[in-house]
């Protein structure tokens, strides 16, 4: 009877998770690369870096950033956030013929605030100097990222487009190491689990959720949540920021992106694992309960269904069999 019963549970939980949760299963929505008219008025957009100890991709970044092909007014901001490896000096080694580059030495971090976002906090107070009226976007990313020339663009063209607030994407990761070809794709596989980009679009829904590495923000709407400051105490900021500004009122785009990815290697298992540690005992507000709940939920989800299908009887082996299958083909579109 007690198999009976967790296989009908598993059952259940996995009808629920394919039918009714936003299609988290589904590859995608990717946008298309855009490429504006040069004789067209676009807002202006204020690129925010936050860098510590970024020597060996800042040039990189801050380079496909320079690059890109937007019509409108860009300026490029780095916040060298106390780094000890050149990371500040190799920023202002990057050839930048336009003008667009601004470098900032971060200031000593305030109680309450970490690092990165007290990085950030300091790029957007600066984004507003260099654009004092509260009008275009500040587009927030990472120092280990690349950005294909059409991507600003394609992120303008979004918000503008769908009057949306905030478009985020999930930037492509390296998928190259035995490591990270083994755990890569279950990484982006539970963050759409987490955060199912079909309800966080959808105003109707109330889930949201952002990717760090990519957010093209309106300022109106950083404005009218209160700024960064706001977030300076929340544990995990880009999903705290998504769902602020949708309380508020705003409309949110999350996606996979084809045109940003993350040059930071990991060829290791173990540097997989701290990509996802370094959020994911934040995520459960570091409650040893939460995570017990957690991972028995985890078993119930991934693995009852297998043990049911291979040494269950009946009916309950049959339920468990569907469910192990409907987990597995949850996972290929990833």
């Amino acid at each position: 009877m007690v198999w009976l019963v967790m296989a009908v549970l598993c059952a259940a939980i996995w009808v629920g998770l394919i039918g009714f949760h936003g299609r988290f299963w589904q590859a995608g929505p990717i946008l298309q690369p855009v490429r504006l008219p040069p004789d067209g008025s676009y807002p202006p957009v204020c690129v925010v870096v936050p860098a510590r100890d970024e020597a060996e991709s800042v040039q990189d970044c801050l380079s496909s950033l320079l690059g890109q092909d937007y019509p409108g007014t860009l300026h490029v901001v780095l916040v060298d956030d106390n780094s000890t490896d050149g990371t500040g000096a190799l920023a202002r080694a990057v050839p930048d013929p336009l003008g667009r580059l601004t470098i900032v030495t971060g200031q000593e971090r305030p109680a309450g605030w970490s690092g990165k976002l007290w990085a950030v906090a300091q790029g957007v107070a600066e984004a507003r100097r260099l654009i004092p009226a509260e009008q275009g976007y500040v587009f927030l990313t990472d120092a280990d990222i690349t950005h294909d020339p059409a991507h600003v663009a394609t992120l303008v063209a979004k918000a503008e487009g769908d009057g949306l607030d905030m478009v985020s994407e999930m930037v492509a990761l390296n998928c190259e190491s035995a490591a990270e070809r083994a755990l890569v794709p279950a990484f982006v596989f539970f963050f759409a689990l987490l955060y199912p980009f079909a309800l966080v679009n959808d105003p109707r829904s109330r889930v949201a959720g952002a990717a760090g590495g990519s957010i093209l923000i309106r300022r109106a709407a950083l404005s009218r949540i209160g700024g960064i400051e706001s977030l300076r105490g929340a544990l995990i900021d880009d999903c705290t920021l998504a769902l602020r500004v949708k309380r508020s009122g705003g409309g949110l785009y999350l996606g996979h992106s084809r045109l940003a990815r993350s040059i930071r290697p990991y060829p290791h298992p173990r540097d997989v694992w701290r990509m996802v540690a370094r959020t994911a005992y934040v995520q459960l507000r570091y409650s040893p309960l939460i995570l017990l709940g957690t991972v028995a939920g985890m078993v119930l989800v991934w693995i009852a269904p297998m043990l049911l299908a291979l040494f269950g009887h009946g009916p309950a082996r049959l339920l468990g069999a569907a469910a192990w299958v409907a987990s597995m083909a949850s996972f290929v579109p990833t």
